[in-house]
């Protein structure tokens, strides 16, 4: 794909320099010669030239042509810049790993871009090609939608063709080849559905996100949970939502969340910030919680403290989590290895007051119901 082109030219250009063929402040090829060189479009040559000046290779004299800079053939490690593409920025959990990224890469001498995506893979794409033909020397991306099958998979492959350092962070695709810093979502998910357990519930549904694997991660913790302990129907008291609509599901699945409740005495949420959503939609339909209704979440975002009643909730490592993703990426620059492990954190049950304690004359009434424990 000629799109990916321009970086067998950057490196190319790279060698040329090296081996003596030209010194510093010698005229570079034109664009033409590049282009009759390598046989691609001008559009591939400006972009490999555009790579070559932001890691200080290369310097254009308007008027003049470009020239060789000196001694640049290797980009200055105080030069060094970081590119970070993350779904989303501006609330919950996202600008404590950002700024956990930051400080690290900060304390080394590195500068950072960020790329915002909205959780759409057409931005992660366009984000990826922009940062790459900008020259940075590292990525730590956060996937968006990672459990649909993704458009940009060869974009991430040549990437990797081209030595590229990349860490993923919250997740990572099922089919990518390069190490993440996660929470442990499957624990999460059994961590808070035990607790559920502990506290006599048994009638116990879920709500999770099916386009990014966090949501199923969860959903199988939840599940492992209610099948350790007996409850073998919970997969068919699960209302699955995209992530973009996570808020609109409170309007246009009204009916079926109401059912989902009437049919349980606690739900496991996909994450706090969609917990606070139900407390909200509880409160608007006369559901007191956790009297009627116990609810927990996942991440012990700032929502799990403020909310109308504090969320139980599982704690994601926030802030260590994003330095920890940024030192991974400095060991891959620093040293590049073929393998490099994945950190995943464990998490730690946060007990607050969202959850009611089902007492033992209460529970066998539960039990009689026929959603219940099955034999």
């Amino acid at each position: 794909m000629e799109e990916y082109k321009y970086l067998a030219i950057v490196d190319w250009s790279k060698d040329y320099i090296r081996s003596g063929q030209l010194k510093p402040n010698d005229r570079f090829l034109s664009e033409k010669e590049l282009c009759s060189i390598h046989g691609v479009s001008r559009q591939t040559v400006r972009q490999a030239l555009k790579c070559l000046e932001n890691e200080n290779v290369i310097y254009r004299v308007r008027g003049s042509g470009t020239f060789v800079k000196s001694g640049t053939a290797k980009p200055a490690v105080q030069n060094r810049c970081v590119g970070v593409i993350s779904t989303y920025f501006s609330d919950y959990i996202f600008p404590s790993i950002v700024t956990g990224i930051e400080s690290v890469l900060n304390e080394n001498g590195i500068a950072m871009q960020l790329a915002i995506t909205h959780n759409q893979v057409s931005e992660e794409a366009q984000a990826l090609r922009t940062m790459i033909a900008n020259g940075v020397q590292g990525l730590i991306v956060e996937p968006s939608k990672s459990a649909l099958p993704n458009p940009n998979m060869e974009l991430y492959q040549e990437i990797k063709k081209n030595n590229i350092p990349l860490v993923y962070f919250n997740a990572k695709y099922p089919w990518a080849d390069f190490p993440y810093a996660a929470m442990n979502d499957e624990a999460a998910g059994q961590t808070v559905t035990d607790h559920l357990f502990e506290c006599g519930h048994r009638r116990i549904s879920g709500i999770f996100a099916l386009d990014d694997i966090q949501g199923h991660k969860r959903y199988c913790g939840y599940m492992k949970s209610c099948l350790a302990h007996g409850v073998r129907t919970a997969e068919n008291s699960v209302l699955w939502f995209a992530t973009a609509e996570k808020s609109a599901i409170f309007q246009y699945a009204e009916t079926k969340l109401l059912e989902l409740i009437r049919g349980s005495t606690a739900i496991v949420c996909y994450n706090d910030k969609l917990a606070v959503n139900l407390l909200r939609f509880c409160r608007e339909h006369d559901i007191a919680v956790p009297e009627d209704l116990s609810v927990v979440g996942i991440d012990d975002s700032k929502y799990s403290k403020i909310c109308d009643v504090p969320l139980t909730t599982v704690r994601h490592p926030h802030q260590l989590l994003g330095e920890m993703a940024a030192k991974m990426l400095i060991e891959q620059m620093n040293a590049p290895a073929e393998h490099q492990n994945d950190c995943i954190f464990v998490p730690e049950l946060v007990i607050r007051d969202s959850v009611k304690i089902i007492r033992p004359a209460e529970r066998a009434a539960e039990d009689a119901e026929p959603d219940g424990v099955s034999a």
